[in-house]
């Protein structure tokens, strides 16, 4: 699920972001496919000196909470769950299914968008939760 500065944008806020963030479960079969549908973009881990290919690390099996990649295409951020949401499974609870690029794909909610961008508490998504709200009120009136 996308959630994030992209949802955010894609519910109708005027933020810049850089970085594409997904609700995803992790699992270790989660992981094969995504390492077999980013292997042409060459995925590395971002957070790690020197930084290690996702292609070989974590060692099959393995489930993780979180992967934070670079990848030829840009930054992506895989959150096992989202923070003042929860897992995925009650992120997806409240999901809404949006286009993008032609498809049709599942988003965070508004209101747990918002919530999620509270609990974050960073000026950035402070400022953005309120842009977010003042968009939930205008589609509620």
């Amino acid at each position: 699920m996308l959630v994030g500065g992209y949802a955010a944008v894609r519910h109708g806020s005027s933020a810049l972001t850089r970085d594409v963030d997904v609700c995803a479960l992790l699992s270790p079969a989660t992981l094969e496919k995504l390492r077999h549908a980013f292997r042409d973009a060459h995925p590395v881990h971002r957070l790690t000196r020197p930084k290690r290919s996702f292609l070989e690390e974590p060692p099959p099996g393995e489930t993780l909470n979180n992967l934070d990649l670079d990848t030829d295409l840009g930054t992506l951020d895989l959150l096992g769950s989202i923070t003042g949401v929860g897992d995925f499974a009650r992120v997806a609870r409240d999901a809404v299914e949006v286009e993008l690029f032609g498809r049709r794909i599942r988003a965070i909610g508004l209101d747990d968008l918002i919530a999620s961008k509270e609990a974050m508490g960073r000026d950035k998504d402070v400022l953005a939760a309120k842009e977010l709200r003042a968009i939930r009120e205008k589609l509620r009136s």
